[in-house]
């Protein structure tokens, strides 16, 4: 599109020789999540007029709704409960917490609603470019196959057809259901159920070896219910080998259960109890909750009937400018191709809007942070030496143990490490991994180091606060050329 005509978009209809079309671009977007309403938002101030329709009684997704918001609220709780069952300080006693789960859960719902309302809500009702259809939308998908006409059940009763000059798939996720003999018949938890329980169970079996699986583990363990993990495989057997090791040494000296290789084969429900046939044994239990992964959501879409190209698991495949294979139809999200993280929907939905409008953006995730908020947290960017591997690389590492950090040792809080890969060649950074109980704020800097290219030189000799645990960054990146425990403190 022509720039001529971009600026037309922002402009009240009328006729031009330089557009093709003279009407004010229509942007239908489905979904109401973080990749949508980033979407909406860049595509309004492009000139755009957007459509957004959501099936669900409220807007903003999973994440503001039932996913990142509520559960750091809850994994917040939890962490201060255990500060109080125990602190590494001898001169404050320890004592057993007061639980009220009913309230903390009203709280964390009090916090959710306002943030629906300060980040969605209020953009609907301030920008006027925007409007909201309550309804489930699919592609009608007749006559040439209609691929840019969107049949629309309304929540009121009603079906109305609209037709969009692009089209946006954004419908994200839904907790992924492992084929458990009996699964259908119980009364199970999703992370859903488990964020918003307003009572504490006594025991708890969590199916699953990942992030939410293993953020709602801990904490649930630490607001007092005994939690039994069953993973298939390892904690974390997709990332750095030592992330999910020393993961599962610090939860287990915490009180949890582990069961490593374990699946739950069947499950029955009776007398209030759980009972769980595993591959290794047996378990009965108050409660269970599913954590297995996210699937996308797009089985009732009706892309088949358009052609539209998804993988074998229901995800819809786009490139780097967020298309799919059907010309003026893109997605973003957890219902794409693309890494379950909220800032990757968002990052995609500004970049989908703006190639919507006629621009050229790209979605470059080489140097995406990935966080899981345990304690201590997991953060990870770049490539794993296991990863430089497959692709090639000849690499070189170094792993600093935290007790070499000093706001650590001041701390008292020495479990865990840093990690840093680069290429053996050059020492450009490629690769950074924490486990740290500030890994999600450390990170970020480890991200610049990459975007930007640094050795781990360039980054030993930078300037870092002290007593900081960023500060272990340096302290890694330095051990590459020194042994940093003959070194005096805040060592230049």
């Amino acid at each position: 599109m022509s720039d001529c005509c971009k600026q037309k978009l922002k402009e009240k209809p009328q006729q031009d020789s330089c557009c093709r079309s003279t009407k004010q671009l229509h942007v239908a977007i489905i979904g109401s999540g973080s990749g949508a309403f980033a979407a909406g938002i860049k595509a309004a101030d492009e000139g755009a007029r957007v459509t957004i329709i959501e099936a669900a009684e409220v807007i903003g997704g999973c994440c503001v709704n039932v996913g990142c918001v509520p559960s750091k609220i809850m994994i917040r709780a939890a962490h201060l409960a255990q500060h109080q069952r125990n602190n590494p300080f001898p001169g404050i006693t320890n004592h057993e917490p007061e639980i009220n789960r009913a309230l903390l859960a009203q709280q964390q719902q009090s916090r959710v609603d306002e943030l629906r309302m300060a980040k969605y809500e209020s953009i609907l009702q301030k920008n006027p470019a925007l409007t909201l259809i309550k309804g489930f939308a699919s592609f009608k998908g007749e006559k040439n196959k209609d691929e840019r006409t969107l049949y629309i059940k309304k929540n009121n009763g009603t079906v109305e057809e609209l037709n969009a000059d692009r089209i946006l798939i954004a419908t994200g996720s839904k907790a992924f259901i492992p084929p458990i003999d009996g699964i259908e018949n119980v009364p199970y938890w999703t992370s859903t159920e488990a964020l918003f329980e307003e009572d504490l169970p006594k025991d708890l079996v969590v199916v699953g070896s990942s992030v939410i699986a293993l953020e709602l583990a801990q904490a649930y363990q630490r607001l007092g219910t005994q939690v039994t993990l069953l993973a298939r495989h390892t904690l974390l057997y997709r990332e750095e080998p030592e992330l999910g090791k020393n993961l599962q040494t610090i939860l287990e000296s915490q009180g949890m259960t582990i069961l490593t290789q374990t699946q739950a084969q069947k499950v029955s429900f009776q007398d209030n109890k759980f009972d769980i046939e595993l591959n290794n044994g047996a378990l009965k239990v108050d409660k269970l909750l599913i954590a297995a992964g996210r699937d996308a959501n797009t089985e009732n879409l009706n892309l088949k009937a358009i052609g539209l190209a998804t993988d074998n698991k229901g995800a819809v495949i786009v490139n780097e400018q967020l298309e799919t294979n059907l010309e003026d139809i893109y997605a973003v999200g957890d219902c794409s191709n693309m890494p379950q993280f909220v800032y990757v929907a968002a990052a995609a939905g500004t970049r989908a809007a703006i190639n919507m409008t006629g621009g050229q953006a790209q979605l470059d995730l080489s140097t995406m942070p990935a966080v899981i908020f345990t304690d201590p947290q997991v953060a990870t960017v770049g490539l794993t030496e296991a990863q430089a591997e497959t692709q090639g690389m000849t690499t070189i590492s170094r792993q600093l143990d935290l007790e070499n950090v000093p706001r650590s040792l001041a701390n008292f809080e020495t479990d865990g490490f840093i990690k840093i890969v680069a290429y053996q060649d050059t020492m450009q950074i490629i690769g950074v991994q924490i486990l740290a109980p500030d890994a999600g704020e450390m990170i970020q800097t480890a991200v610049l180091a990459i975007y930007n290219k640094m050795t781990t030189t360039d980054l030993a000799g930078q300037l870092f606060p002290y007593l900081t645990m960023v500060e272990g960054l340096k302290l890694c990146a330095q051990t590459f050329a020194k042994d940093v425990s003959e070194l005096s403190c805040c060592a230049g």
